[in-house]
Formats: structure tokens, C-alpha cells, sequence
């Protein structure tokens, strides 16, 4: 069997809680960790984190921007970079921040939101070219003139897991609007920005269904992307969400599975209370349970058992400390998820550079001795 085949058999055997040969593994770096792994790895201008940790999935991200414009940079210096994008979303970016800023927005109106046109969402220019695109190229760092889609699957196909990855209506709608303008507008309008939800939705499927097409076979399933939460909460009222943005989620989860994928929705922050409604519209499993906004993948595993699969929570304050101790303790314990399936292993959003690239090599060590089922996890086993 190809390592691609045994990858995905691993993948898909955690997300029906069925055991493989071992846990999986996927993971998403900071930018800044990757160069600081580059030097001292000494692993050359072709660093790969994916390939030099022979991690088990990938996610590439195809050309979502309402509008395929490309990146238009406006300001250009050593250390700051102005760019407007397909979302009409004008975003500074500085060396120095991990994050973009969000400068200003073409759409801030109603009238604006409801004479907003998308762009055909199966064009295959979003697939097939090298097309500058703000979810690939304005994250950590701005990464102009990616290759296209296809190339990148194609290129990680034969070796990975591959899923593909579509936003959710929020994401998409914070992206067009700006967060604090799509906050009160939902207080003050909720059925006027239903509507232009439902519109979101439309496109989404779209997108979804492009990229399955021009994939040809060779996903897996998808990653939903979704940040409707922070550590303390939902951004918004659930029964809100349940109303309006749960029929959208679920069109999307239909859509990925009459395609035969598996769906892993990504979702910062606590969005707890909606987990049983995630699971009823076609979740198959949650990412990336971030630590620090109180969620522990054990405890959850043994809340939803057999009903639910995990994605991450492995505690990147833990890993930062660059303690081997602690971090024996936070990957042996967590793998007790694993107990039966269910349990991607992942950090709790994305590894950042405080964390030793020699650490993060101790990781995937204890993974590899550990994570071999059956689990044997010694001092720190529990009963699930």
C-alpha cells in the first residue's frame, strides 16, 4: 500500500472510531515556525514540515474570493505591505505581527451587502491557476502567486491524506464586512442578514462542488472553516446560529458527503453549546479544541464516545515550554482519545515559534513510540 493509501486509511479509520496501525497525525505551523525550523533543522530552502515530520493529512485551500481579482498591493515597504483582495477587504501586513490587520471594507452597507455579486464559484480559474486568493495568501505572511489548487493536491496526493477545505457563511461574511461591522448588523437586522447568509450558502456549495470536480478523486474530505467563538463563548446567540447559519452548515456537510468525504470543521474558541447541532447536520469530527478556551479532547471523548471524532487540543502553552516532561504528559494523556478511534492528533490551533522545532521533534517521537495500537500509554493511561 502506498504511504498516501496507509495515510488515508489511518484518517478515515479515526473519523469512523475505527483503530488503524496508529493514531494519525495532522498539524498546521505558524509562518515564523517554519523559518525558525528551517535554520535550525538545517533543512534547506525546501523545507516541507509536512514531509520532513511525515505527518498523515494535509489541507489545501482552493480560491474562495467573491470577486477573483488577485491581490492588489497598494503599499509596499521592508517591513509593512498594504494589500486589497477578492473580498474587498483592504489588510495591512507588518514582519513584526503574527496577523493581519483589517483596514477598511468595500461592503459596510445594507444596500452594499444586498447588491453584493459573487463570482461563478466553479470558474475554474479558482482550480486550475495560480490566482492570488486572500485565505492562502493573507494569513501569517502574504504569499503572492501560490501555485493553483490542483498543482498542490497533485503534488501531496500520492504521499498524504488530502482534504480540501471550504469556509463556512460567518467566515465568510467577517471576511466581506469586518467583524464588528457584522456584529451589530445582526443585532440590528438579523432577518435582513439572513438573507444574505442564505446567498453565502449558495456560493459555498459551489465551492465545494468545484473543487471536488477538479480534484478528481483525490480528497479525502474537507475541512469547514468557522470561527464563530472566542475563549469565552459564542460571538453571538445559539438559537441565532441554530436559525441561520445551521441550514447553511448543514447544505455544505451534504454537499461534501454525497461526494463521499468526511467533513472536520474548524472552529477557534469555545462553540460547546452548538457541538450537538454540528453533530446533527454532518460534522464527523471538531478542530481545533483549543486548551486555552477550557477543552479537553478526553473529556469530550468520553461525553460523545462513538458519536463524534476529534481534530487537535494538543496545548501549545504546554509544547512552549519546551519541558519534555510536560510534554510527554500533554501528548501521552491526550492520546487516550485515541482509545477505539475518533482521535486526529493535532496541537490546539497551529504550532507557533516559541516552540523549539526540536521540541515539536519530541512530539511526533512519542506519537511514533505511543500511538501504535493497541495504546499502551503506561503511567499516564486512563479509563475512556
Amino acid at each position: 500500500m502506498s504511504d498516501g493509501r496507509l495515510k488515508t486509511e489511518r484518517v478515515t479509520a479515526a473519523l469512523e472510531h475505527r483503530e488503524a496501525d496508529r493514531v494519525p497525525v495532522g498539524e498546521f505551523f505558524w509562518t515564523n515556525f517554519l523559518r525558525r525550523a528551517r535554520i535550525e533543522l538545517d533543512a534547506g530552502d525546501d523545507f516541507d514540515p509536512y514531509r520532513y515530520w511525515d505527518l498523515d493529512m494535509i489541507v489545501i485551500t482552493p480560491n474562495m474570493d467573491p470577486h477573483i481579482t488577485g491581490i492588489l498591493v497598494l503599499e509596499q515597504t521592508e517591513d509593512r505591505k498594504v494589500v486589497k483582495t477578492g473580498f474587498g477587504a483592504t489588510i495591512e501586513r507588518r514582519g513584526t505581527c503574527p496577523m493581519p490587520r483589517f483596514i477598511d471594507f468595500e461592503t459596510k452597507t445594507y444596500e452594499q451587502m444586498e447588491a453584493f455579486e459573487f463570482d461563478d464559484p466553479k470558474d475554474k480559474r479558482r482550480y486550475f491557476e495560480a490566482i492570488d486568493d486572500q485565505i492562502n495568501s493573507v494569513a501569517d505572511e502574504l504569499n503572492l502567486g501560490l501555485p493553483s489548487y490542483v498543482a498542490r493536491v497533485n503534488a501531496y496526493a500520492d504521499d498524504f491524506c488530502i482534504f480540501g477545505s471550504v469556509c463556512d457563511p460567518h467566515e465568510m461574511i467577517w471576511r466581506i464586512m469586518g467583524t464588528e461591522n457584522v456584529m451589530i448588523k445582526l443585532a440590528e437586522a438579523p432577518d435582513r442578514m439572513a438573507k444574505f447568509i442564505e446567498r453565502l450558502g449558495d456560493f459555498l456549495v459551489g465551492i465545494v462542488q468545484g473543487q471536488v470536480a477538479a480534484a478528481n478523486g483525490r480528497l479525502s474530505g474537507m475541512y469547514i472553516w468557522g470561527d464563530i467563538a472566542y475563549d469565552k463563548g459564542m460571538f453571538f446567540q445559539p438559537d441565532y446560529w441554530r436559525k441561520v447559519y445551521k441550514p447553511q452548515l448543514k447544505r455544505i456537510c451534504d454537499t461534501i458527503h454525497a461526494a463521499g468525504l468526511k467533513t472536520i470543521y474548524h472552529g477557534c474558541g469555545d462553540a460547546s453549546v452548538l457541538f450537538e447541532d454540528m453533530i446533527e447536520v454532518g460534522v464527523d469530527a471538531y478542530n481545533p479544541l483549543e486548551a486555552k478556551a477550557g477543552l479537553d479532547v478526553v473529556d469530550l471523548k468520553r461525553r460523545f464516545g462513538r458519536r463524534w471524532a476529534f481534530n487537535g487540543n494538543i496545548d501549545v502553552r504546554v509544547l512552549a515550554t519546551n519541558d519534555r516532561s510536560k510534554v510527554r504528559r500533554e501528548v501521552l494523556s491526550k492520546l487516550n482519545a485515541a482509545k477505539g478511534g475518533g482521535f486526529i492528533l493535532q496541537s490546539d490551533h497551529s504550532v507557533p515559534d516559541n516552540v523549539n522545532p526540536k521540541t515539536y521533534d519530541y512530539v511526533i517521537e512519542l506519537v511514533r513510540q505511543y500511538g501504535n495500537y493497541p495504546l499502551d500509554l503506561g503511567e499516564f493511561d486512563q479509563d475512556i
